[in-house]
């Protein structure tokens, strides 16, 4: 919202003041660059479609994995700035339901992602960097955890080992240490 803000407001400026300078030029053309959709946007899209997921989760350190599946839907929105994927499966015997927002910021040279779902009232926020070695976006962020009240930190990474088949996985740090909590594979259907 503060970007929409600050972008409006240079427009006002420009639109109401006698600009002609090439400081002008110069603030049009990084609004511009920040604005544009580019290749890391391009490479986002080509996840767009429907995939079936095969989860397993952790519920504490050590503890035998739990099993679910699911599906996902991806979609760019907002004149293919963002991806929105919507999913939906059944965990641990009810529905599930959950949304996130991946961007890639091209001032900040980041990827960020914001994750809402039906087994809670708070909103995950990460944020990550390439590697293309791997083909693996690399998220750090955090989490609240409802049973010790807490905010843990996260870890994630997302891997896309080719067109039809990525890899999530996801750790928390607990008292200092950190355990793998999820892995999800993703197959397009």
């Amino acid at each position: 919202m503060k970007t929409i803000i600050l972008f409006i407001f240079t427009i006002a400026q420009l639109a109401t003041q006698n600009y002609s300078s090439a400081q002008s030029a110069d603030d049009m053309k990084a609004w511009t660059d920040y604005m544009t959709p580019g290749p890391v946007h391009e490479m986002l899209a080509k996840s767009n479609g429907e995939w079936s997921e095969e989860i397993t989760f952790w519920m504490a350190p050590g503890a035998p994995p739990s099993k679910a599946a699911g599906s996902v839907t991806n979609k760019m929105i907002l004149g293919g700035r963002y991806q929105q994927s919507t999913y939906s499966g059944d965990m641990m015997g009810m529905p599930f339901e959950g949304i996130n927002i991946l961007g890639y910021d091209n001032g900040r040279k980041i990827f960020q992602s914001s994750w809402i779902d039906n087994f809670g009232t708070g909103i995950s926020n990460s944020e990550g960097t390439w590697d293309e070695a791997t083909k693996t976006v690399n998220f750090k962020g955090t989490s609240y955890d409802p049973t010790t009240n807490e905010v843990k930190n996260i870890r994630q990474t997302f891997k896309i080992i080719d067109d039809n088949n990525h890899l999530m996985e996801m750790y928390t740090t607990t008292n200092g240490s950190e355990s793998k909590t999820m892995e999800i594979k993703l197959t397009r259907k």
